[in-house]
């Protein structure tokens, strides 16, 4: 009985274990095929689409320096690197990172999430900020609204002065999955148009809800009980 229990209690264990794996492919954007870019354009982060969308892929240090190029030419945000004491700074990863624009050419960062149990609740965490493209100046707003399969959230509007910077912010929303496999889609959303708004992206993790402390406390104690009760009818049989 001892050993059931034991048993039973590792499995519970291995369970959340389970949970936590993060079931988004290059969540942190450090997979591409040709270094930093414009996705779709002349470069894509692996597991990822974005047809048609202004956005870009920076490496760590490059925003507000080197910048990326695009079908319209380099582009980069305003930061210390470029005479911008906004505080622009590398992700929390401290890797590659999203910039897409919210008011010109906006198109979803999307990508098919599988192996999704219908009715599991989700969280998906990610980290975000925003910023506008250097050689433009105008007070923005950006936010991103992000959808899993039919359900839609959407992030607090985030306010940057002429040539700032947000500072980066961790956002975590619930979804719950409605078949085996959805779309995970970011659309960033800025105004106003013509002094680009920048959305930033990093860190994406969809993993399943693990439930609260009190639910496993109360599983392992439905163990014990069960293995009390085992072990009183046996000494009941041998009386």
């Amino acid at each position: 009985r001892k050993i059931t229990l034991a048993l039973a209690a590792a499995a519970a264990l291995s369970a959340m274990s389970a949970q936590a794996a993060n079931l988004v492919v290059n969540g942190g954007f450090e997979t591409t095929s040709n270094g930093k870019g414009q996705l779709g354009f002349n470069t894509n982060a692996t597991g990822w689409t974005n047809v048609n969308g202004y956005t870009f892929l920076f490496t760590p240090g490059s925003a507000d320096t080197s910048g990326a190029i695009g079908e319209f030419g380099a582009l980069s945000l305003w930061g210390p690197g470029n005479g911008s004491a906004n505080g622009l700074t590398i992700s929390p990863t401290g890797g590659n990172f999203i910039a897409s624009d919210g008011a010109f050419q906006t198109t979803p960062i999307q990508q098919t999430i599988t192996g999704l149990l219908t009715g599991q609740k989700y969280d998906l965490g990610f980290d975000w900020g925003a910023a506008q493209q250097f050689g433009f100046t105008g007070a923005t707003t950006e936010q991103w609204q992000v959808s899993l399969g039919g359900e839609t959230h959407t992030t607090a509007v985030a306010n940057a002065a002429s040539h700032g910077f947000s500072g980066w912010k961790h956002q975590v929303f619930s979804f719950t999955a409605t078949g085996a496999s959805e779309v995970l889609s970011f659309l960033a959303v800025g105004t106003p148009n013509g002094v680009p708004p920048f959305a930033l992206l990093d860190g994406v993790t969809l993993t399943a809800a693990v439930p609260e402390p009190s639910t496993w406390a109360m599983m392992l104690g439905g163990f014990a009980v069960v293995g009390f009760i085992a072990r009183r009818r046996r000494g009941d049989l041998m009386a």
